[in-house]
């Protein structure tokens, strides 16, 4: 049997779109002799939908699709996702589904078990469990098909008390198909290939994974679709971050036509165990999710040009390069907003980026308009000196000038906070703060300086002294972040330790940091959470990213 893999970058909601990328899939893998062709989980609305499921035009339309899709599968089976009416009065209205579509009909529907309610996901919200579970014959073969988390619930602490393929077994299937739509972290690589490793290994079937590529919003999805025989070696391996469609060749005895890319013996045996954040990170696969986040944003949502401040600050120069790679460098606006604390290195280094890159920017100096806020906020300021609201005028203003060029030409603004700003609160509202994605929100500092050093990997893009100088602000004379901050070195251990990792105090305490710089830390993160709930999008690329994934009670006393 030859089975398809179509690895697709979807649009939720836009079923016409959607659909053409599926029978375009269809019709090329039947003109290359396939059997069965397999597309990932909620491939015809796009996941997540999340509240569109509510609407009943919604699901209608899903089903206007299914029934165009169908009419191209007449010599070809095809497994496509969709949502799925639930005809039982108790429980949620719909299930999370896969449909084998043969002979231009629905030949079965197979329902989600295990739906997960954690992190970014919500699916509990929306769907009921299956009820029952079967394999489905086609072509001689017995399939076994699963959605996603359905292969996950294995391991020494299953999170749900089904698990699908369990039941599946007792009926004698050849082979394990599973729909995805599983997100990308820069821990996520290879504890999924050890989770299918373990169905493999369990069921000694062959298992044949297609995965979601594309970022939706904040989430991206890497594809990385794969196949394993039935002895555990990875014989298929589809490429990250792009759209792909391949054949395998499935044999009676449950072995793949094609090469080992791996064997049983060097694939991972389980999820590995989080180690520090440094030994984490994939560079390259945090560049390559931030570029495809940037480029489905704007692609998704209609525009095509992007603006930002470039102040010669190490986030702001890193945002640029990103955001150059992902729209075209004509496409991305830099300006740089001097005042009377900028440093004149700072100004020429922003300047440097921008002519290396070759994009368009402006300098317009804020000095004059800070000077009239200044004026006329004196009645109501006194005499009182110099303070915090000074600085955030500064910042404010920066944010003004951005929004007011982005309304007038139709730019999206980009916002260049590091999440170890956001951790601990050390950026402006409406200042700083201000952007419609946010693109390093889920990079520590020091992981910002390993993306600038990737991105001058080949030569320099990012002039030398943004990477080497002391980070500031510059929102006074003299100012670095360390006036107000730990060292980046150990501030962002002890922030991963606490965002990722879940520890507490007397946990990261007892790893060797200072007691009063931990409680110190925490308090600057809790107390700082009714900012980051007024944050834009954040692209994620960890294991805990702040929005969605991270519900914080912004009047919390926890550590505070």
């Amino acid at each position: 049997m030859k089975i398809f893999l179509a690895q697709q970058n979807y649009h939720i909601g836009n079923f016409e779109s959607n659909a053409k990328k599926i029978i375009d899939a269809i019709t090329s893998a039947k003109a290359q002799g396939g059997d069965l062709i397999v597309f990932s989980e909620l491939s015809v609305c796009g996941y997540a939908p999340r509240d569109f499921l509510e609407f009943d035009d919604f699901i209608n339309k899903s089903y206007a699709a299914i029934d165009i899709i169908k009419e191209h599968a007449d010599t070809i089976a095809v497994l496509i996702g969709a949502p799925d009416r639930n005809p039982i009065k108790e429980g949620k209205d719909l299930f999370n589904a896969a449909y084998l579509l043969h002979e231009k009909e629905i030949k079965s529907v197979v329902h989600k078990t295990c739906l997960p309610n954690y992190d970014v996901f919500d699916e509990y919200r929306y769907f009921e469990p299956a009820y029952d579970w079967h394999i489905i014959p086609f072509k001689g073969k017995r399939l076994a098909v699963t959605i996603c988390e359905d292969i996950w619930n294995l391991g020494d602490n299953p999170l749900y008390r089904i698990c699908p393929m369990d039941e599946l077994m007792k009926q004698q299937p050849d082979v394990m198909i599973n729909l995805s739509a599983s997100p990308f972290d820069y821990t996520h690589d290879e504890d999924r290939k050890a989770t299918i490793k373990a169905n493999v290994t369990k069921y000694k079937l062959p298992l044949f994974y297609c995965n979601a590529v594309g970022s939706q919003t904040e989430i991206v999805f890497d594809g990385a679709s794969l196949v394993f025989d039935k002895d555990a070696n990875l014989c298929g391996s589809m490429p990250m971050f792009e759209e792909a469609l391949q054949g395998f060749n499935l044999n009676d005895d449950g072995s793949i036509d094609a090469a080992v890319i791996e064997p049983a013996s060097r694939v991972p045996d389980k999820e590995l165990e989080p180690l520090g954040l440094d030994e984490n990170l994939n560079i390259k696969q945090v560049h390559d999710a931030i570029v495809i986040g940037i480029n489905d944003y704007f692609a998704k949502m209609g525009f095509s040009k992007a603006i930002l401040g470039s102040s010669g600050g190490i986030d702001s120069a890193v945002t640029l390069a990103l955001a150059c790679t992902a729209l075209g460098n004509n496409n991305v606006r830099a300006v740089l907003m001097p005042s009377q604390f900028s440093t004149s290195h700072s100004v020429n280094d922003a300047e440097q980026l921008s002519l290396n890159l070759k994009n368009p920017y402006d300098i317009i100096p804020i000095e004059n308009i800070y000077k009239s806020f200044l004026e006329e906020l004196k009645p109501v300021f006194k005499e009182l000196p110099f303070s915090i609201a000074e600085e955030n005028i500064q910042s404010r203003s920066r944010g003004n000038l951005l929004m007011a060029i982005a309304n007038k030409f139709g730019y999206i603004l980009l916002n260049t906070s590091n999440k170890s700003e956001l951790a601990t609160g050390y950026g402006t509202l409406y200042g700083d703060m201000a952007g419609g994605l946010g693109v390093l929100g889920d990079c520590y500092k020091l992981q910002v300086y390993a993306l600038a050093k990737y991105i001058n990997r080949n030569k320099e893009i990012i002039p030398a002294n943004i990477i080497t100088k002391p980070p500031s602000a510059e929102l006074r004379s003299g100012q670095k972040d360390s006036d107000s901050l730990p060292d980046y070195e150990i501030l962002d251990k002890i922030l991963y330790q606490y965002i990722e990792r879940r520890q507490g105090p007397n946990e990261i305490k007892a790893k060797g940091f200072d007691a009063a710089l931990v409680d110190r830390v925490l308090k600057m993160v809790n107390i700082n959470e009714y900012k980051r709930n007024q944050f834009c999008p954040i692209i994620r690329i960890s294991p805990k990213a702040f929005g969605v994934g991270r519900r914080i009670p912004i009047v919390g006393r926890y550590l505070s």
